[in-house]
């Protein structure tokens, strides 16, 4: 399925269902992604951070790829997540998704020894060369310890084949100066990574979110996306608030950075969509986490359902 110029909207990045630490749920990834379809999102996003792309094996990543593509089945773009730390590894992943029918691959720094500037404009040009899908970047500076700085971005932003960014930084500061480069490249897609700053990177130019949150509750982001677009900031801070309660309640369940993703694979097993196993070296939640999540669920799905007239 072709990408819009530009791709807006919710994309969710989706978690990757898993019964063991080298086996596919491929039934929950189906469910999943017929989950967030339902609650109309504009694309998917496979094996980024929430997906643990990095921490799975190359077997299991293809498996991941081909499943979604299947049960997506064209009614929205696929983006897949190549991120390595092994060229060649994210050009066989790339060209796994184009044969799976993938729109776009993404692509962070590749991680472990932080590269300067110089070599990531290097590096991402000899990427695009091999690469057979558009190409999003994708900042993630907590994670990979390198930033697409704005330099960079400059540098990169003429070429055809990156169609956009994805931030996920944090700094609005960042995020607003990224977005003050759409009057040089009208068609490209900036999208806001930290589901909590979505309502203000809408206001400042930016397209939409790839908001872990949507694998769970998909209409409460696309609906905050819609009210945002259409200026109705009071119906978008209602939304918005919500969003920081699914926030504050599945994301800091646990001590660990981890949490956010056990919070988000707990919350879809106890919603009978997808297994909640996580991938080496972390764990899923525990029976008294796992109590903590089923009770915020109690008490989000009721302040959802009453707000479902602004969900439509």
């Amino acid at each position: 399925m072709n990408l819009s110029s530009p791709l807006s909207g919710i994309v969710p990045p989706l978690v990757t269902p898993l019964r063991d630490r080298d086996t596919l749920d491929g039934e929950g990834l189906e469910r999943l992604i017929e989950h967030v379809i339902a609650g109309g999102v504009s694309a998917l996003f496979l094996l980024g951070t929430t997906g643990e792309g990095p921490s799975l094996s190359y077997r299991l990543r293809g498996e991941a790829i081909r499943t979604a593509c299947r049960a997506a089945r064209g009614r929205v773009p696929v983006l897949v997540g190549i991120t390595d730390t092994a060229f060649v590894e994210s050009v066989q992943l790339a060209r796994c998704a184009a044969d799976a029918g993938a729109a776009a691959v993404v692509a962070a720094p590749p991680y472990y020894l932080p590269e300067g500037q110089p070599e990531l404009i290097e590096y991402t040009g000899h990427l695009l060369d091999e690469l057979p899908l558009p190409l999003f970047l994708y900042n993630m500076p907590a994670l990979t310890k390198v930033s697409f700085e704005l330099d960079t971005v400059r540098r990169l932003l003429d070429d055809p084949r990156i169609p956009g960014i994805k931030d996920s930084s944090g700094n609005m500061v960042h995020f607003h100066r990224l977005c003050r480069h759409l009057k040089d490249r009208p068609d490209w897609t900036i999208l806001m990574g930290p589901e909590e700053l979505l309502l203000d990177a809408v206001m400042a130019g930016g397209h939409g979110g790839v908001n872990g949150g949507a694998n769970v509750f998909p209409s409460l982001y696309v609906a905050l996306h819609q009210a945002a677009v259409a200026g109705d900031l009071a119906r978008a801070r209602e939304l918005h608030g919500l969003v920081l309660e699914v926030s504050e309640r599945l994301y800091q369940v646990g001590r660990h950075p981890s949490a956010i993703i056990k919070g988000l694979k707990c919350a879809l097993s106890l919603l009978g969509i997808c297994d909640d196993f996580m991938a080496e070296p972390f764990h899923r939640f525990r029976d008294e986490e796992r109590r903590q999540i089923e009770a915020s669920l109690g008490i989000l799905g009721p302040k959802i359902t009453a707000l479902s007239p602004l969900l439509s």
